[in-house]
């Protein structure tokens, strides 16, 4: 039966343009030219004259997969007889026997003993990209007719090579600006004076423990309500630690789905699983030699957790589909607003790895318990949330209104206290912008009793837990911080000291005077 030429063309085309992924898409070639010549296995090579190396771009054999040849510098004779052959567009058959020049440096790399191939050179508007490889076992068995069936086939792997070498080059370019925005985001960040409002009063002692721990490389664990600004104070830690000018890689462990957390922290290899069209590197690995935040750490599935004690004990990584070890180098900042030590007990949250995120405990207050920071945070806001809206000037702010922000609650932390704001901002668009904000649609939002004396609002409206901290924060202060001893909060509350520590871990109360 007669080979029609055309119908071959299509179905190798197709096949050749199936991926963007070179490799997959010469295994769907090999898999097709199969039927028409014996061919084991398939490669793009690369001759660079600039540098002389010869590197392969891709090769596959009929199991999917083959090691690529690493970058081999050509002698002056290999140099030579491919400048030659550069020459030529036609298909040439090469056996093992024929030691050429080339064949003699390549040898260690692949073995070619016993086999016999088909070579083309691959051009796109007259500039050489490169060659293309069909290797069979067996000499003699490829032929002539053979050769003129690829050749047919020029064009096709000339663009796809072209464009493999195009998308090679924009992965580097991508890199290279990645690297560039963190550089600027740095600099943007030292001319823009980035600083914590409240670092000299409401949050004075989480930010002297951050102060203490953040030139060191030790594992830190920020505790707080949903809101209180965990992510602000772990970036203070990275930007102001020895790993500044490195990554600094934020994962929200809630948000990713479980069946994909394995893959987002530590990566995949290709055919890890359904979907895994190409290699990935993972979140530990982006974060090499910088630190990962890894926010909500107590929503990480029990298979996570194992993986991330391994890199906490070991310093290494798996990536998913895989069997290399791959060292890595990374600072662990991890937050969580839930009760760690009851999911420790309770066998949702692994024992060890716990013992192991949690060296260096800070506890972020909530603002109800740093309401002097109002006012300034409220500033901060106005300005930064007129420049989004483009309100100019910044409008004022009342007395009234900064006593009406300071005596509510603030169950949703910095947070509402923003987008309290911002909502106050969009609604002064368009309206008299000298006049001050007073807050007043927040007033009639608000129920008679939240505007009572936050004090007694507490003492009427807390939970049990909240008391508790109330209470033991007094006896703390009473007692100038001081936790055991004759003169310690301990003793003023009538419990043993570690039974006071215990009931401190699990409230989230700072530990800043532990073991006086």
């Amino acid at each position: 039966m007669k080979l029609d030429e055309n119908e071959f063309f299509r179905q190798a085309t197709l096949r050749i343009c199936s991926s963007l992924d070179i490799e997959r898409a010469l295994f769907n070639f090999l898999q097709y030219i199969r039927l028409f010549m014996p061919v084991s296995h398939v490669s793009l090579g690369l001759f660079e004259p600039s540098t002389g190396f010869l590197r392969s771009l891709a090769m596959v054999d009929q199991h999917g997969h083959r090691e690529t040849l690493p970058p081999t510098h050509m002698t002056p004779e290999a140099i030579e007889e491919l400048q030659t052959n550069a020459g030529t567009n036609d298909v040439r058959i090469f056996d093992s026997k024929e030691y050429s020049a080339v064949h003699k440096i390549v040898r260690p790399h692949v073995d070619i003993a016993d086999e016999c191939g088909l070579v083309m050179n691959l051009s796109v508007e007259g500039k050489r990209l490169g060659t293309l490889a069909a290797i069979a076992e067996g000499r003699g068995t490829l032929t002539k007719a053979h050769a003129d069936l690829l050749a047919l086939l020029r064009e096709p792997f000339s663009i796809a090579m072209s464009n493999a070498l195009r998308y090679e080059e924009v992965v580097k370019l991508k890199d290279i600006v990645d690297a560039e925005n963190r550089e600027l985001s740095r600099e943007l960040r030292h001319f823009s004076g980035d600083k914590i409002i409240g670092a000299e009063y409401g949050l004075k002692s989480a930010m002297e423990m951050v102060r203490q721990v953040a030139p060191l490389n030790s594992p830190v664990m920020l505790l707080g309500e949903t809101g209180v600004g965990k992510e602000v104070v772990a970036n203070e830690i990275h930007y102001t630690s020895p790993r500044r000018t490195g990554s600094f890689i934020k994962v929200n462990c809630g948000a990713i789905p479980d069946n994909l957390v394995d893959s987002e922290l530590f990566g995949h290899e290709r055919g890890a699983f359904t979907g895994a069209i190409s290699q990935k590197r993972g979140r530990f690995e982006r974060a090499d030699k910088g630190s990962i935040f890894l926010d909500e750490i107590g929503d990480l599935p029990s298979h996570a957790q194992v993986r991330l004690l391994r890199v906490l004990q070991h310093k290494e990584i798996e990536r998913v589909g895989g069997t290399r070890t791959i060292p890595v180098d990374v600072r662990i900042i991890a937050a969580t607003h839930r009760d760690m030590d009851e999911m420790v007990r309770s066998g949702e949250f692994r024992e060890d790895l716990w013992f192991r995120l949690n060296v260096f405990p800070i506890t972020i207050p909530p603002l109800r318990y740093r309401k002097e920071d109002i006012p300034a945070m409220v500033l901060h806001f106005i300005e930064k949330k007129s420049k989004d809206l483009k309100l100019y000037p910044p409008p004022p702010v009342s007395a009234v209104g900064i006593e009406r922000l300071k005596a509510y609650h603030w169950p949703g932390n910095v947070r509402e206290l923003e987008n309290l704001i911002e909502r106050e901002l969009i609604q002064k668009r368009g309206k008299e912008r000298n006049m001050p904000l007073a807050f007043e649609h927040f007033e009639a939002a608000r129920k008679p009793d939240d505007l009572a004396d936050p004090h007694e609002q507490d003492r009427d409206m807390m939970s049990l837990d909240e008391a508790m901290e109330h209470h033991i924060r007094r006896a703390l202060q009473l007692c100038s911080g001081r936790i055991s001893g004759p003169s310690g909060a301990a003793r003023l509350l009538g419990i043993n000291s570690n039974t006071l520590r215990s009931r401190m871990r699990k409230l989230g109360i700072s530990f800043k005077y532990l073991g006086k």
